[in-house]
């Protein structure tokens, strides 16, 4: 199942093998990139159109990033701006919810050093109406130097919640059916570029 639906994910991608990491820790390998992009003023455009691969964020500030699921990556709605929510399309990154997962992500800062951001991955939970948030918390940095990539699968693709109250963190895949309506939470303190990139490579979170 997992490599059917492997092939499926990366069909539109040249099928060369992934190789050893580059000079900036990514995979040498097929990926879909995604540019999440810090802007100072509000974007006001129509950019529904599901072109291109880039999100759009206030510079400083919260924004919200509604994840749908799909067969492929693509994205769905750009503006993350004026109070609205971006949104992006990603496939069920572990169907057998086993903890190793059909694809990876890596991440790295871009733009002035010294500056931040953070993306938690949220839900809601169905039962109590309430929004839960990950424990596992994507908090990326742009230090003076060359950026490097790092591994983020765990941090965007699960959520770690207590969700039955018992004192035990449960991990839960997206789009898992234990909640619903998923998305990150993207707190934004001056970062002027997230790099995403997927690859048809698996991590394990267990």
């Amino acid at each position: 199942m997992k490599r059917f639906l492997s092939l499926m994910l990366f069909c539109a991608l040249a099928t060369l093998p992934v190789l050893a990491q580059t000079g900036n820790l990514a995979p040498n390998g097929p990926h879909y990139n995604l540019n999440i992009i810090g802007v100072q003023k509000d974007k006001t455009a129509d950019m529904s159109d599901g072109q291109g691969h880039t999100l759009f964020v206030p510079l400083w500030g919260n924004a919200k990033i509604l994840l749908t699921e799909g067969p492929d990556f693509q994205t769905l709605d750009r503006n993350g701006t004026n109070g609205g929510s971006a949104s992006f399309q990603l496939p069920n990154p572990d169907p057998d919810g086993d903890g190793v997962t059909v694809y990876s992500v890596y991440a790295r800062a871009l733009g002035k050093p010294d500056r931040t951001a953070s993306m938690t991955t949220c839900a809601l939970d169905p039962l109590t109406q309430e929004t839960v948030c990950s424990m596992a918390v994507l908090t990326v940095s742009r230090s003076k130097g060359a950026p490097k990539f790092e591994n983020v699968t765990k941090e965007l693709l699960f959520i770690y919640a207590d969700l039955d109250g018992d004192g035990v963190l449960e991990r839960v895949p997206l789009f898992s059916d234990q909640l619903q309506d998923y998305f990150w939470s993207y707190d934004n303190k001056g970062l002027k570029l997230l790099q995403l990139r997927f690859y048809e490579i698996p991590t394990t979170v267990n």
